[in-house]
């Protein structure tokens, strides 16, 4: 349509839209943070989360309200006047997926048309029926030439109709950017349609207006003519409208009086983002129904009927709020990216660090944890790589001729206790038997080495069996001793969940030392401690960290394990939910998962 109210309308909002410089215009286009909690189902999110399931839950989204306004006319029989009319009316929209959505849209819509040239009529006593409500209705004309009889067809048209559309967006599936701000949409939709026609005829003493006038003088030919001729014919009539534009007998419609029509609407329109919670768009509608009469007359000329139904037009300026709280959803699909969350996903792979498995110095700790990354060959070391010296004389066990050296005495060059030679007294030799065994044991503990654990999980990893294998060894060689074995989580959940799974983790590594290498129950202590001793301190509590803080997580989900003192007693299981689970492929279920259960245990 090139009409000038049409090319004003469509320009004005976009010069305003293009002219904004909303202050939160940043904040709307950045991906859009989901929880588990804000999804249709939190269980499938969080193993999706955690890479045990392909897919992500549909995220809960809102609905949008809308308000709408703008110009309306008729394209039919009578020329639409310039502007023609006015609608308004409001819509609820929801997302079906991320490209299609429905709306139910009710809209006011009332429109003027004059035509600027005079027919031949009948004469109006003679060109009405009556009504069922004794209303004339206006029903013809004729090809006779009596300039009395002339009129110029005038109409003025109100709608009221209801729509329910389907909606398909384009441009929010992205691969540049995580949101889009401008949205481009096209609508078809059915609904119904009640139109109200008049057509002003009559002056206040009922009788025909005396038509002659408007266009006298005027040269209908010219565009000024025209115009002129509208102008005079609006000067002549009064405005009421009093007869009604009249209903075909065969139009498709509902109701005895033919006054519901059933419609098919098409839309086009763009929309502009101005922050998560408003958009502003421009829409142009055209409904599409058997009807010829929506400006009151259905011939084009005196001689000819129109070949096609009349066509209601509306275009509006639409503002679009989306409805629902922002904890609990993020704002509608056709806003989102819904290639947003792979390529987030893509872009962390790619970030993350190689596991490198390099040892440089052979000493059986990796580069990544080795705390000494030049260990002399064939020296032994601790868990955190740094070389064994047994006897803290100073004197790595590597070259120590002596590692285990009796304690209160120098030691020369080659770690050797320089012991006085002459006999020691029974008191002092009491004495240093009861150093060295204490010494013995604070060894002990310093060899036993700790594990690890996966994700919410008990289960004894492969790697670590070896580790076990040797705290097994030393348990064997030292009948005497009993071992505390202590669990611990990383601070990613409640306190009692996180409580009931280091527990299970110490219980774990205990079952595996007494079922695979015999040693009775009672030489084992149990103990937990939790979240509350980190081996690193300071880490984010949520699941949204970066590769070297879940790292770090990894490193504070332990066993630890020490030689007993005559203080250590075991622990009985702490209060709260059953926690974590010991197959490497399992995951939790239930209301467990739901709620404030996060990732990260």
């Amino acid at each position: 349509m090139t009409r000038a109210h049409l090319v004003l309308l469509f320009s004005f909002p976009l010069i305003f839209l293009n002219s904004l410089q909303a202050q939160n215009e940043n904040s709307s286009l950045m991906s859009p943070v989901v929880t588990d909690e804000m999804t249709q189902d939190p269980e499938q999110n969080q193993l999706w989360r955690t890479g045990q399931s392909k897919y992500s839950a549909k995220p809960k989204h809102m609905w949008e309200f809308g308000l709408h306004g703008g110009t309306s006319f008729i394209g039919g029989d009578v020329e639409a006047s310039t502007p023609s009319g006015y609608g308004f009316g409001i819509h609820l929209r929801k997302a079906i997926n991320y490209t299609l959505s429905w709306r139910l849209d009710a809209t006011y819509q009332t429109s003027k048309g004059y035509d600027p040239r005079s027919f031949n009529y009948l004469g109006v006593e003679k060109t009405y029926t009556q009504n069922v409500d004794d209303s004339p209705i206006l029903v013809g004309y004729t090809d006779t030439n009596t300039p009395d009889d002339n009129i110029h067809r005038n109409y003025k048209t109100d709608i009221v109709s209801i729509t329910l559309e389907g909606i398909l967006n384009i441009g929010n599936i992205l691969f540049h950017g995580p949101s889009n701000k401008w949205n481009l949409y096209t609508a078809i939709g059915l609904g119904v349609n009640i139109p109200e026609v008049g057509v002003d005829l009559l002056n206040a003493d009922g009788g025909l207006y005396d038509f002659k006038s408007v266009t006298e003088g005027l040269d209908l030919n010219t565009a000024d003519g025209r115009k002129e001729s509208i102008k005079n014919l609006k000067a002549l009539l009064d405005g009421d409208y009093e007869t009604p534009g009249g209903v075909a007998s065969d139009v498709v419609s509902f109701g005895d009086e033919k006054n519901v029509i059933p419609h098919l609407s098409v839309s086009l329109g763009l929309s502009r983002k101005l922050s998560k919670r408003i958009n502003l768009g421009l829409e142009h509608r055209i409904l599409l129904s058997d009807n010829d009469l929506l400006d009151g007359f259905e011939m084009l000329s005196p001689s000819s009927k129109t070949p096609s139904n009349d066509i209601a037009h509306y275009t509006s300026l639409r503002l679009g709020i989306n409805i629902g709280s922002k904890e609990k959803r993020i704002e509608p699909l056709y806003w989102v990216n819904p290639l947003d969350a792979s390529f987030n996903d893509i872009a962390e792979l790619k970030q993350r660090p190689k596991f490198d498995l390099t040892d440089s110095d052979g000493d059986g700790v990796i580069d990544m944890i080795d705390q000494e990354i030049n260990t002399p060959a064939g020296c032994p070391v601790d868990t955190r790589g740094i070389t064994l010296d047994s006897d803290g004389d100073g004197v790595v066990d590597c070259k120590d001729e002596e590692p285990y050296s009796p304690p209160g005495y120098e030691v020369n060059a080659e770690g050797i206790a320089q012991v006085p030679s002459e006999y020691l007294q029974e008191d002092e030799v009491v004495a240093l038997i009861n150093q060295r065994a204490e010494a013995m044991e604070s060894n002990l503990n310093w060899f036993l080495p700790m594990i690890h654990f996966d994700l919410n999980k008990y289960y004894i990893k492969p790697e670590f069996y070896g580790a076990l294998h040797n705290i097994a060894a030393v348990m064997r060689s030292h009948p005497e001793v009993k071992v505390v074995a202590i669990g611990f989580a990383d601070n990613r959940s409640p306190s009692d969940y996180n409580n009931v799974l280091s527990y299970n983790r110490a219980k774990e590594a205990i079952n595996f030392l007494v079922s695979n290498y015999n040693i009775p129950r009672e030489r084992f202590i149990l103990n937990f401690g939790g979240e509350d001793t980190p081996l690193v301190s300071n880490l984010k509590d949520g699941y949204d960290v970066s590769s070297e803080d879940e790292f770090k997580h990894y490193m504070n989900r332990r066993v630890e394990f020490h030689v007993a003192t005559a203080t250590d007693k075991e622990m009985d299981r702490p209060e709260g939910p059953e926690a974590g689970y010991n197959t490497p492929g399992s995951a939790r279920k239930g209301s467990k998962y739901s709620g404030n259960y996060n990732s990260g245990y």
